[in-house]
């Protein structure tokens, strides 16, 4: 049994499209919850089924806010149950979930596991999280890893397709309610990693993902949104030197893109004070 769990924001149409996809593997015994954090998304209740719940979330959570209210549904039901997160706008190709689930039975011991992504060109979108520290790099590797094994150790991987085995957490793992989106699935990751639970990508498991056919809708929002959250990130998890060089990175760019785009500069300033607020830097507890 595999539950998947995908979070819906005025996206009935493209969750219509993974369910259909997801159909195609009738040897595998599966449930899909979508969390509904759009309630007046009045199409959405068109698709529920035998083996798809839909779980009212009241009010937009978030993608980290939706995905635990997802995590909490199944836990309840079945502590050892395999977890899939996966996006609205992807797909599965055939054979995807039989492999999937072939491969969590064979690693029992693997905690969280990733895919590789691909755009319905073949780009590789991702294949692996890259992550440094001492310069706050967070990246996503587009290349496949040269290896014959069927998963290689990395330091983060999408929540756009990430697997989680739940049988491997004492309690129902979450994602830090202080991010509303982006960024969550980098610091999840992190945070479970350093508990001492793996963190993988299957290289030979792949879904299909249109980039930005959600968030894309307000690209200024988004960009607020991305730079709050990545300015917590580098709070949690690199130090105060890399906060302030990273953050005036931030700012030098939000005054040099204001002349030309100051919608953009805008965006960023507020994600910046947002951030200054919700976060208090100066504070030295936040980096201990």
């Amino acid at each position: 049994m595999i539950d998947l769990i995908t979070v819906n924001y005025h996206s009935a149409e493209l969750i219509k499209a993974l369910l259909a996809s997801v159909q195609q593997s009738a040897a595998v015994d599966y449930r899909v919850i979508v969390v509904n954090n759009s309630p007046d998304d009045r199409a959405l209740q068109s698709l529920a089924a035998e083996n798809v719940h839909i779980l009212e979330a009241g009010d937009n959570l978030g993608f980290g806010g939706g995905c635990n209210l997802g995590l909490r549904w199944v836990y309840e039901r079945d502590e050892n149950a395999i977890a899939w997160l996966i996006n609205p706008d992807t797909v599965l190709p055939p054979g995807t979930l039989e492999n999937a689930l072939q491969f969590c039975t064979t690693h029992p011991q693997l905690s969280i596991i990733g895919t590789v992504v691909r755009e319905p060109d073949g780009t590789i979108w991702f294949a692996g999280g890259e992550f440094n520290p001492n310069n706050g790099r967070i990246v996503a590797s587009e290349t496949l890893p040269s290896t014959t094994e069927d998963y290689v150790e990395t330091a983060w991987v999408t929540g756009c397709s990430l697997l989680i085995n739940l049988q491997m957490f004492a309690t129902c793992p979450q994602f830090d309610p202080a991010y509303f989106l982006y960024y969550e699935d980098f610091d999840f990751c992190r945070r479970y990693a350093q508990q001492g639970h793996s963190v993988v990508v299957m290289t030979q498991i792949q879904v299909i993902h249109q980039p930005s056919s959600i968030t894309g809708r307000n690209q200024m929002l988004k960009l607020q949104h991305s730079t709050y959250s990545y300015l917590l990130t580098l709070t949690r998890h690199t130090s105060l030197p890399v906060v302030f060089y990273r953050l005036g990175r931030i700012l030098f760019h939000a005054i040099r893109v204001s002349i030309v785009a100051p919608e953009r500069a805008i965006a960023i300033i507020k994600g910046v004070i947002n951030y200054v607020v919700r976060v208090k830097p100066l504070d030295q507890s936040s980096y201990d």
